[in-house]
């Protein structure tokens, strides 16, 4: 299977904003796509044990990816290719295998400091990838694209509450889950989440939303670095992601009621708001105004 078709089996949001991108753009973002879908699995989809070597495993091919050795598998070729010709530096895919390793065995967090830097390992080093396929450089462009990941990570995170239960993974981090009366509820890994953890998850919940919201103004703010087919395509895309968010707001934030969905044609609507508001953004450029986002970690 080729990474375009890889994208368009596994992530239809994803897809549908690399189909906006420039031409020139698309097969590398789907390549960088397919090669995190790819670790991904391979550390999900085995035992711990076997996810552990299979870890090992992964950093070693990439090690040989950027000693420029030759590659057998064509995913692993291609990947090659676009981070040598995109200039990718080895430490955004090292990061993001870091990610994974916080995957293995059970999962549970302390803090919302280790999600962020769990968030920033999986999702915002994907941003600073991307950077390097559109030709952007600059820290100032570089911060606003790993925090774009990292709000939808965080929007997956949300989403995923009971799914990510069931395979003994709880990212929502203990401190937040405290505060939101939650944390007797989700102690066992071992048995569904009880309907009385519904009320204190949806607090928590709504916690972790709120704080992707600075993260997605964040990402937004960081548009205007980019060329203006870019900064559509990536402007869909994480307006796609946040009415994921939109959609749980919604349901009051009951993360056991099933997954939450965005329906085809709000994703449309979403295509046509993104032109509109990356027109609005450039007249304001031109215009001289500025609505900065805040500074975040």
């Amino acid at each position: 299977m080729n990474a375009r078709a890889i994208l368009a089996r596994h992530s239809k949001s994803f897809s549908l904003a690399a189909r906006l991108l420039p031409a020139e753009c698309r097969d590398d973002a789907a390549v960088l796509y397919a090669w995190c879908r790819r670790a991904d699995d391979h550390v999900d989809l085995n035992a711990s044990a076997t996810a552990r070597e299979k870890l090992v495993e992964l950093r070693a091919e990439l090690s040989s990816v950027y000693r420029g050795e030759a590659q057998l598998d064509p995913l692993l070729r291609q990947f090659q290719s676009t981070t040598q010709r995109r200039g990718i530096p080895i430490e955004y895919p090292r990061a993001l295998l870091d990610g994974l390793a916080m995957d293995l065995g059970d999962v549970r967090l302390r803090s919302l400091a280790e999600l962020l830097l769990y968030a920033y390992r999986v999702a915002g080093v994907v941003g600073l990838m991307m950077c390097h396929v559109l030709g952007v450089r600059g820290r100032r462009a570089y911060s606003h694209a790993a925090h774009l990941g990292m709000a939808m990570q965080l929007t997956n995170i949300c989403r995923d509450v009971q799914e990510d239960w069931a395979r003994r993974r709880l990212y929502l981090p203990a401190s937040i889950l405290a505060s939101s009366g939650a944390g007797t509820s989700c102690e066992d890994f071992g048995k569904p989440l009880p309907a009385s953890a519904r009320a204190p998850l949806a607090r928590a919940t709504l916690e972790l939303v709120q704080v992707s919201h600075d993260y997605y103004r964040s990402g937004d703010e960081g548009l205007r670095e980019l060329p203006l087919r870019a900064a559509f395509a990536v402007r869909t895309a994480g307006l796609v992601y946040a009415a994921i968010g939109e959609e749980l707001a919604r349901r009051r934030y009951d993360v056991l009621g099933g997954r939450v969905v965005v329906p085809g044609w709000k994703k449309l609507f979403l295509v046509l708001r993104a032109a509109c508001g990356e027109a609005l953004s450039r007249l304001r450029a031109i215009g001289g105004l500025d609505d900065r986002a805040p500074t975040l970690p």
